[in-house]
């Protein structure tokens, strides 16, 4: 993060922006097996159905978000739906002398970058505790989708 200057009764003072993680935690979790046992039985070529979003909201701290993190996984194989496993991932984090810019960007961010490993970590323990082969997720530039949402809302205020 960056420094701010802010004027104090005509005194220049310098501060430091702070960025601070409380808590990282699952906040819902989901996993089902829709085709029940017949999915174990036959060649296994799994095609994956990756759904990501994230979200925000301020926490009565002035200073503290929560944010969410939600990944849907729906795996098939030869046609057939084998799991789906539906997570949220969220975190408090506390922002404190940063601007609104900064701000944003940490929440859209900054902070999902801190929770995907957490998420991916969670994803493949349940499916293998499911009974399928582990599955890592690829790993996700959360930047390039702040930076395309930032884009997408700019051409929206435009047209």
């Amino acid at each position: 993060m960056t420094k701010k200057t802010v004027q104090d009764q005509g005194q220049q003072q310098t501060t430091d922006a702070n960025f601070q993680i409380h808590k990282i935690y699952v906040k819902d979790l989901s996993f089902e097996i829709p085709s029940g046992s017949e999915v174990f039985h036959g060649d296994w070529k799994p095609n994956l159905n990756l759904h990501v979003h994230t979200s925000s909201n301020a926490l009565s701290d002035e200073n503290s978000h929560e944010v969410v993190l939600k990944i849907k996984c729906e795996v098939t194989s030869n046609d057939k739906e084998c799991f789906v496993i539906e997570l949220e991932q969220a975190g408090i984090f506390s922002l404190k002398n940063v601007t609104d810019e900064q701000l944003r960007h940490a929440l859209g961010a900054f902070s999902p970058n801190i929770l995907y490993p957490y998420a991916r970590e969670v994803i493949s323990e349940i499916v293998s505790k499911g009974g399928f082969p582990q599955l890592a997720l690829a790993p996700i530039d959360f930047e390039i989708m702040y930076q395309q949402e930032m884009e997408k809302r700019a051409t929206a205020k435009t047209d």
